[in-house]
C-alpha cells in the first residue's frame, strides 16, 4: 500500500500502521484538497475524520456483464445474447439498450470492466469481494472477516456527532458478509423497505409498488416523549455497565448499541427527518421510481446528505418475480428478467447519480454498483424447465462495476475483456484494488491492524492498490 493520508481505525485495532493526516499542504485524498475533506467531529484532542460517504448498491446474485456494461455485439450469437449496445455521450462507453437513462449521464460515472477473482459460489464470492480474502468455506453464509462496509461504519461510528447511525442497510448482513471479529456492535442500522404489506401487493411492471405516501415505518415519536427516552437510556446505561463487563460474546453491548441508535433516530427531529421520504417532492420520488429500488436509492441519498458514512443496499432481494440477479436458465429466463429488471435499475441509479452531482455531493459521496461476480459469457439453456429457458451461470472470471462520484475521474472505461467477454484482456484488476481505492477515498489506511478471534493482528486489506485511472 502506498497511500499517505488516513484516519483512525476501529477501537479494537491493535497498534499498527497509522499514517498521519498532517502531511504537506499539497496532499490530495481521492483527488481533493485535504482542507476540503476534513471536518472536526469529535471532542477536543480527537483526530480529524474525512467527511466522506459511500453508497454500495449490492446486486446480489451476480449481474451479467454481457447484458449491462460489457456488451459483445461482434461475438458469436451464443455469447452476445438478445440485446444490443447503445452509445452514450462518452465514446467507448456503450451500455445495454435497456439502460437508456445511462446515456446522458455517462460523463458522471465510470465502468470497470476487468475485475476478476476465482470464487464461483455466491456467499464465498461475496466474502471474497467485500473482505479482500478468500473464505475457508466458499459456501458459508457468514464471512470469516469483516466486510469493508462494516469496517467503515465501525470506524466512523466512534467519531460521529451527526446523530445518525453511520452504517445503514436494508439487510442485517449480505449473504456471505458480516462483521466477523469486529463483533455485533459493528452491524448496520437496518431499514427494510420491503414491508409485509408490500409483499402482498400484486406483481407489476414496476416491481413492488409503494404507496404514494410511503415513508420508513416505525420511525416517529411524539416530541414530548423524547426527554423520557433520553432519561431511559441514561438509566439503562448505568445499570448495564456491570453486565457488559461479563458479556463475553458482546451481545448485550450490541443490543445496547442498537437500542441507542434507535433512540437517537426517534428522539432527534433532524435525524428522523433524514429517514422521512415523504419530505421529498412527488416529482423527485417519481424520478427515482415508486418502487423499493427507487425509494431505497432516494433514502440513501438523504442519509449521506444528512451525515451517514456508509449505506449498503441489497438490490438483489427487492423483487418477488425475479428475486436476485442469479439468472441461471434453471431459475429464470435471463432475457425476460432483464427486460423487467433493467428499466427499474436504470431509473433508480441514474436518479441517484444525477442527484449526487446536482446537489454538490459528488466530491464527498461515492456510489458503487456491483455484484459478487459476472455471468458465463456463453448462454446456457436450463435443463429443468419445459420449454427450456436461456440463462448464464456463475462466472468470477470477468465482471463489470459502475462507480460514480467520490471526486474520481468520471466518463472512463477501465480495462477490457476479450472478444467473448470471458476474461480481462487488459488492465487485470482484483476486487481488492477497488476496495483499496475506496479506502483511499475514505482516508482509511488499509494497513491498519485488526485483531481476529485468535488474537492475530491482520491488516484491513491484505493486498490491493488504488486504481490509478480513477484518481
Amino acid at each position: 500500500m502506498t497511500d499517505n493520508a488516513f484516519c483512525d481505525g476501529p477501537a479494537n485495532v491493535a497498534a499498527g500502521s497509522r499514517r498521519s493526516f498532517l502531511q504537506a499542504g499539497s496532499l490530495l485524498l481521492g483527488g481533493l484538497g485535504l482542507s476540503d475533506l476534513l471536518r472536526l467531529r469529535a471532542a477536543a484532542g480527537a483526530r480529524k475524520a474525512v467527511d466522506t460517504a459511500v453508497i454500495l448498491l449490492w446486486l446480489e446474485g451476480g449481474p451479467s456483464h454481457m447484458e449491462t456494461y460489457d456488451m459483445k455485439p461482434d461475438s458469436p450469437r451464443e455469447y452476445r445474447g438478445e440485446f444490443s449496445p447503445i452509445s452514450t455521450r462518452v465514446p467507448g462507453l456503450d451500455v445495454c439498450e435497456l439502460l437508456p437513462r445511462h446515456c446522458e449521464l455517462a460523463d458522471r460515472f465510470s465502468v470497470i470492466r476487468s475485475i476478476a477473482h476465482k470464487v464461483p459460489d455466491h456467499p464465498g464470492a461475496a466474502g471474497r469481494f467485500l473482505t479482500g480474502r478468500t473464505p475457508r468455506n466458499i459456501s458459508a453464509t457468514v464471512s470469516d472477516h469483516p466486510t469493508f462496509d462494516a469496517i467503515v461504519g465501525n470506524m466512523r461510528e466512534q467519531n460521529s456527532q451527526s446523530g445518525l447511525p453511520q452504517f445503514v442497510s436494508n439487510r442485517a448482513a449480505l449473504k456471505g458478509g458480516g462483521q466477523a471479529y469486529l463483533g455485533p456492535t459493528a452491524g448496520p442500522f437496518v431499514v427494510d423497505l420491503l414491508t409485509p404489506e408490500m409483499a402482498q401487493l400484486p406483481i407489476g411492471p414496476d416491481f413492488d409498488r409503494l404507496d404514494p405516501a410511503f415513508s420508513v415505518k416505525n420511525l416517529s415519536v411524539d416530541e414530548h416523549v423524547a426527554d423520557r427516552l433520553d432519561d431511559r437510556m441514561a438509566l439503562l446505561n448505568a445499570f448495564d455497565r456491570l453486565r457488559r463487563d461479563v458479556d463475553s460474546n458482546r451481545l448485550i453491548e450490541a443490543s445496547d448499541r442498537f437500542q441507542q441508535r434507535a433512540v437517537q433516530v426517534l428522539s432527534s427531529s433532524a435525524t428522523r427527518d433524514a429517514f422521512d421520504l415523504a419530505r421529498e417532492p412527488a416529482a423527485v420520488r417519481d424520478r427515482y421510481g415508486r418502487n423499493t429500488m427507487g425509494h431505497s436509492a432516494l433514502l440513501a441519498r438523504r442519509l449521506v446528505e444528512a451525515g451517514c458514512s456508509m449505506v449498503t443496499l441489497d438490490w438483489g432481494r427487492i423483487s418477488r418475480k425475479y428475486p436476485t440477479w442469479d439468472d441461471h436458465g434453471d431459475a429464470q429466463h435471463i432475457f425476460n428478467a432483464m427486460k423487467s429488471r433493467l428499466p427499474i435499475y436504470d431509473r433508480a441509479i441514474t436518479a441517484l447519480i444525477e442527484d449526487i452531482f446536482q446537489r454538490g455531493l459528488d466530491q464527498r459521496v461515492l456510489v458503487i454498483a456491483t455484484g459478487e461476480f459476472g455471468r458465463t459469457p456463453k448462454v446456457n439453456m436450463g435443463r429443468a424447465k419445459t420449454p427450456l429457458w436461456p440463462g448464464r451461470d456463475h462466472w468470477p472470471g470477468a465482471m463489470s462495476v459502475l462507480v460514480s462520484g467520490g471526486g474520481w475521474k468520471m466518463g472512463h472505461v477501465v480495462g477490457q475483456t476479450n472478444r467473448k467477454g470471458e476474461y480481462p484482456a487488459e488492465r487485470i484488476l482484483d476486487p481488492n484494488d477497488l476496495v483499496a481505492t475506496v479506502y483511499r477515498f475514505l482516508g482509511i489506511d488499509p494497513d491498519t491492524m485488526m485483531v481476529d478471534h485468535r488474537g492475530r493482528p491482520l491488516p484491513l486489506l491484505p493486498s490491493g492498490e488504488p486504481i490509478r485511472e480513477l484518481l
